[in-house]
């Protein structure tokens, strides 16, 4: 069948689809009551998935590089002249798909979740808003257009976090991503700042082709790199920005399958990959950025060993999950870390979704509150189960290629953090199995009455489910790497003997089977007790409950004792003594000049004569004196 290319001018859809949804979303809320959000968000997501779907296959099918649409000029001043435009190059095309599929899923799998919530249409309107930030993200030509919908993400990421805004809690977390984000915001604006007074330019193909070219100084780009990476610090939650994730898991479940698999964790990632040419043009920081993601992989995952919160469990697994990404976009390059994205987004997608399908019937996320579910609810644990395979990277599910990809290029550029890696592998497969087991498998420990979720939430997480066991495999005859410009196709066969004799896929492999047997002893087949290990290793169960220590170091140091007590009191006196001290002296001296003056202006002669005196008196004092120097 032969596909007609998808014009250029159809991009803006992609783009503006999820933003009309958002308004006309409003509009009803205004209007026609609680009710309809539903069709239109999902109608409009529909709209862009198709179009994201027909500008992937014009750049497969037909040897076309790019889909660009030519700029249009916002601001023109002087020498100064900003432009607007999009494109759709391989990198973006997959992003497109990826972030247009999991949120129209995500969208479908709410009007089950969400049904009966009392803000149903503006969680819509927050999530139509959600898409159209990120989608306009991924489409952006300069780096301007990418700031600002970058900083619409964070916006509309704090409306959803909080969308429950009258529980304290998820107020706290909203606040919490917001300000712990905008720290590494602050180095990508640096950053911007930097590269336009250094190249006059923020258009992103001029930046790579003058990085490639050497033309900007080695010093200023180092420096450059590290404000773009603080920038994906914060949005992808590595160490020692990453304390906001699990917080984040206040809000609706729904969101959270779409913050963790496709939109604002993936935000960082895509900046990375997008820029990847500035950063090779600074190689100091590409290992900085591997050292990162591997201390983020290694670090999140021991934290998911004792978490008693489904959600909180799968929350740090998504932390270590960008950690891997991380490393393998700097010893692997850019497809390498695109493609663990890629197949991320759909088995942890799905694994939120499961995590809330469970609450739907359960009404919590304690897992110690649960158990026996397999038999209440078998269509989620069988989907839960299929999701959980492919994250632990057992072969021949999703999971299992892309993990394979990145120990392998960790394994060529650094053997000390591959050995990391693969230990971090084992510990993935123990926590997610461990989750496994206290949840669907004994006795049920809960106090309500277990059912198995509507249709219309199952639906979507079938789909994640074939996307999870078969994604992996659009890059088995190195097809995925060779659209992203990484290498030559070949054939699958050799593909699939590459990988079954390779060394580093037996031992990863063997790695998660330890990890999966493991937490079988542990949690189902009880031949060691978690408990009296618990009791015995107190010191490192404690280290890990209180998550390192990292919440306290931010919220009662950093931000009571240092700033709230130190920076900011030393702020307050300086303003109250030096600043109004400053006005209130002045103040004082003209009111005591006034007095001076009317007390000068008596009417009294003699004083008039007596000042004009002794005014004399000073002149001719001083007429002396100048002229015996």
């Amino acid at each position: 069948m032969t596909i007609t290319p998808m014009p250029a001018a159809l991009a803006w859809l992609i783009w503006l689809l999820p933003l009309a949804a958002f308004a006309a979303i409003n509009l009803r809320r205004l209007w026609r009551g609680n009710a309809g959000g539903d069709v239109i968000a999902i109608v409009a997501m529909a709209g862009s998935l198709g179009l994201s779907v027909w500008a992937l296959l014009s750049l497969l099918g037909h040897g076309v590089s790019e889909i660009a649409l030519p700029p249009i000029t916002w601001l023109s001043a002087g020498v100064i002249s900003i432009s607007f435009g999009l494109i759709i190059d391989p990198l973006a095309a997959i992003m497109l798909v990826v972030v247009t599929g999991v949120a129209l899923l995500v969208q479908i799998y709410s009007r089950g979740y969400m049904r009966g919530d009392a803000g149903i249409l503006r969680y819509y309107a927050f999530l139509s808003l959600f898409a159209c930030a990120m989608l306009g993200l991924i489409l952006a030509d300069n780096l301007l257009l990418m700031f600002m919908c970058w900083e619409l993400v964070g916006l509309c990421s704090y409306m959803l976090i909080g969308f429950w805004f009258h529980r304290p809690a998820a107020a706290a977390a909203a606040k919490k991503a917001f300000l712990i984000t905008r720290i590494g915001d602050v180095g990508f604006l640096a950053a911007i700042l930097g590269l336009y007074a250094s190249a006059q330019t923020l258009d992103i193909s001029t930046l790579h082709a003058l990085a490639a070219a050497g033309a900007i100084g080695s010093t200023v780009i180092t420096w450059i790199a590290i404000g773009l990476f603080l920038g994906a610090m914060g949005k992808s939650a590595q160490f020692p920005l990453h304390i906001w994730l699990p917080d984040a898991m206040e809000g609706p479940t729904p969101v959270s399958a779409l913050i963790h698999a496709a939109t604002m964790v993936a935000a960082g990632v895509y900046l990375v990959a997008r820029m990847y040419p500035i950063f090779e043009a600074a190689p100091g920081v590409l290992t900085g950025i591997a050292i990162v993601g591997v201390i983020t992989a290694l670090f999140a995952a021991t934290m998911a060993l004792v978490a008693s919160d489904i959600k909180k469990v799968l929350a740090y697994s998504t932390i270590s999950q960008l950690g891997y990404m991380m490393a393998g976009l700097a010893l692997g390059g850019v497809a390498v870390g695109i493609f663990h994205l890629f197949n991320h987004a759909f088995f942890k997608a799905l694994l939120f979704m499961g995590a809330g399908s469970i609450s739907h019937a359960v009404n919590t996320f304690d897992m110690r509150e649960m158990g026996g579910l397999r038999r209440k609810q078998p269509w989620t644990f069988a989907l839960f189960l299929i999701g959980s395979l492919s994250l632990a990277g057992i072969w021949p599910l999703a999971g299992f290629f892309s993990k394979e990809e990145v120990l392998g290029s960790v394994w060529e550029g650094n053997p000390f953090l591959f050995a990391l890696l693969l230990l971090t592998a084992f510990m993935t497969a123990f926590y997610i199995f461990r989750a496994i087991f206290l949840t669907f498998t004994g006795r049920y420990r809960g106090s309500s009455h277990p059912h198995e979720s509507p249709v219309v939430m199952l639906g979507p997480m079938i789909i994640l489910a074939i996307l999870a066991v078969g994604s992996g495999y659009f890059n088995i005859n190195g097809g995925f790497n060779a659209f992203l410009g990484h290498g030559h196709t070949h054939e699958v066969w050799e593909g699939l003997i590459g990988i079954l004799t390779h060394p580093l896929a037996w031992g990863s492999l063997a790695a998660a089977i330890l990890g999966i047997f493991l937490a079988y002893a542990f949690y189902k087949a009880r031949w060691f007790s978690a408990e009296k290990m618990r009791n015995r290793m107190k010191w490192a169960h404690d280290i890990l409950t209180h998550k390192y220590w990292m919440d306290a170091l931010y919220e009662e140091f950093l931000a009571r004792d240092f700033f709230h007590r130190g920076v900011f009191s030393a702020f307050a006196w300086f303003d109250s003594r030096i600043v109004d001290g400053a006005v209130n002296g002045l103040a004082k001296l003209s009111l005591g000049s006034g007095r001076l003056g009317r007390r000068s202006t008596s009417g009294h002669l003699q004083l008039y004569a007596a000042v004009i005196l002794a005014g004399i008196i000073v002149i001719t004092v001083v007429l002396l004196l100048v002229r015996a120097s």
